[in-house]
């Protein structure tokens, strides 16, 4: 069985079926890669794939027009979008994830305020 390693979730280790999402063996697993819709379309889920690129399903069109050729070929996939067919590291920036979450609690809150 193929094994996740979560690098930035303090090397959390975990052991999946084959071809398991990575997103959501994170999200069962408690791996702690970021998300927001698990569609492809935000880009929250994006991760760097430190090891074991070549056991993953192939990039998807999603993927491409997210990230780009240059991000893909430095090694990032969409969590949402992957499948897991053997063992891989995996990293992100979890920095930025929380920026972003925080930009996005700031835009509802202002919502809130306004609809008062």
């Amino acid at each position: 069985m193929p094994r996740i390693k979560f690098l930035t979730n303090n090397h959390k280790e975990i052991e999946v079926e084959e071809n398991a999402n990575l997103l959501r063996s994170s999200m069962r697993y408690e791996g702690g890669i970021p998300f927001r819709c698990g569609g492809g379309i935000c880009g929250t889920c994006k991760c760097k794939i430190e090891e074991g690129l070549e056991n993953l399903d192939k990039i998807k069109k999603k993927e491409y027009e997210r990230l780009g050729e240059d991000l893909i070929q430095q090694g990032y996939r969409l969590a949402c979008q992957t499948f897991v067919l053997g063992d891989v590291s995996v990293s992100w920036d979890a920095e930025a994830a929380a920026r972003r979450e925080a930009r996005l609690k700031e835009a509802r809150e202002k919502r809130k305020r306004r609809a008062i």
